[in-house]
């Protein structure tokens, strides 16, 4: 048996469905897709296996935003918009699909 962290993860695999239902997806919203989905993590972890997911080559950055406005943190958010990568495996996970078909009909 390897020593380490499996390369795997079940978060990670439920954030690519997601992923894959989305098309694009910026870290907060996958976040709170995945609450309203699964059980609640904190979305430092989903922030965790998007840049994990880019390093595996699950996810790639598309697009970076940076949006102005008036926020408790200052005067501007940096929004990096993902999408699904060259060895993302979609598996069509039944919750995932079941949320999109129901929130977007």
């Amino acid at each position: 048996m390897p020593r380490g962290r499996p390369a795997k993860s079940r978060v990670r695999q439920r954030i690519v469905e997601i992923l894959a239902h989305m098309g694009k997806g910026y870290g907060y919203r996958v976040s709170k897709v995945y609450n309203e989905i699964y059980p609640e993590i904190a979305s430092r972890l989903v922030y965790y296996h998007l840049r994990k997911g880019i390093q595996t080559g699950e996810f790639v950055v598309r697009e970076v935003k940076v949006e102005k406005g008036n926020f408790s943190w200052g005067a501007s958010v940096e929004k990096i918009y993902y999408m699904l990568g060259p060895n993302a495996e979609v598996k069509g996970l039944k919750q995932v699909a079941k949320f999109f078909d129901k929130k977007y009909k």
